[in-house]
């Protein structure tokens, strides 16, 4: 079994692919690093580098034996910053970010409690938009993000938020005076896309490719925000299905919000990366679900038709 600094010799050798940094960035010696190096390839009974006094090079065993060791090195790091984080207790900062004007109170809410329960943490709430909430948790900038589901390849928590869906339209078009409508109607009508950024599994849970009988949903103009989103909706140039929070945080006189009775609710929770699953953030999930109360806070479950987040966790 390699030894952690084994490890970290080879596989910063393997990126510097220079003896002499790989020993500057270690703070140890070139020595060391090349009498590391040939007790691995003893051990692996083949070169890992082929290296001359100009160049220093992965060989074909070297790139693959690399390419296995990262993730389990990666692996081991997080555990033990896990293990760190439970020893040390729940202490540090913790950056949290709500999307959407109406989750704010909620995620309010959790650090409310996570404070009285952790009150040797600190957190710093933000709002991201659209356009930066993936990058901001990939980014490390942000921690923890009250979005709504499903948000792919992310961490979830459980569902702490729940609305039912209405469509967006402009308040002179036919269907605004209709008291509720049904999801088929979108493949009579454009519309409005979400941005490029926006998951991909986000965009065929809001804006479907096809209704739920199978009829396709043509794409109208896509929008670099959600206000500018409703402004195509009120310029005539679609329609847009939202959230009957809408109705109070987006309140236009050139828009009608008509509910849609055969939608699944939308469901918003935390989410996070996978490898910054810390004992800070584990707690502060426990908060924003006790913080939801046992009416709201269940584990999210995305709707058949649609595609699921990467993992569900707590």
């Amino acid at each position: 079994m390699l030894e952690r600094l084994e490890t970290e010799i080879f596989l910063t050798l393997a990126e510097e692919l220079h003896f002499g940094r790989t020993a500057a960035r270690l703070l140890i010696t070139t020595g060391r690093v090349s009498q590391v190096i040939k007790a691995l390839e003893r051990r692996v009974g083949a070169l890992l580098f082929e290296r001359n006094s100009r160049s220093v090079r992965l060989t074909a065993i070297g790139r693959q034996l690399a390419d296995d060791l990262a993730p389990l090195a990666a692996g081991m790091e997080a555990a033990l910053r896990r293990a760190a984080d439970a020893g040390r207790g729940v202490t540090g900062e913790l950056r949290a970010a709500f999307l959407g004007e109406w989750t704010a109170p909620m995620l309010l809410k959790a650090v409310a409690l996570f404070g009285e329960r952790h009150p040797d943490c600190r957190v710093d709430v933000r709002e991201v938009q659209l356009s930066n909430s993936r990058a901001s948790l990939m980014d490390g900038s942000v921690d923890v993000l009250l979005a709504s589901f499903p948000f792919d390849g992310m961490a979830c928590g459980p569902a702490l938020l729940r609305e039912r869906r209405v469509l967006a339209v402009a308040a002179g078009h036919p269907l605004a005076g209709e008291e509720r409508l049904s999801l088929e109607v979108l493949a009579d009508h454009p519309v409005v896309q979400y941005p490029q950024v926006t998951s991909a599994a986000f965009k065929r849970d809001r804006t479907p490719d096809h209704t739920p009988s199978g009829r396709p949903v043509p794409k109208g103009p896509a929008g670099g925000s959600f206000s500018e989103m409703l402004t195509l909706v009120a310029m005539g140039r679609g329609v847009l299905p939202v959230g009957e929070h809408s109705r109070q945080y987006y309140p236009r006189p050139d828009i009608a919000y008509v509910p849609l009775h055969d939608a699944q609710p939308i469901e918003r929770g935390l989410v996070w990366m996978e490898g910054n699953t810390t004992e800070r953030l584990r707690a502060f999930v426990r908060a924003a679900t006790d913080a939801a109360g046992c009416s709201h806070a269940r584990a999210y479950r995305p709707d058949p038709l649609t595609a699921s987040p990467e993992r569900l966790g707590a």
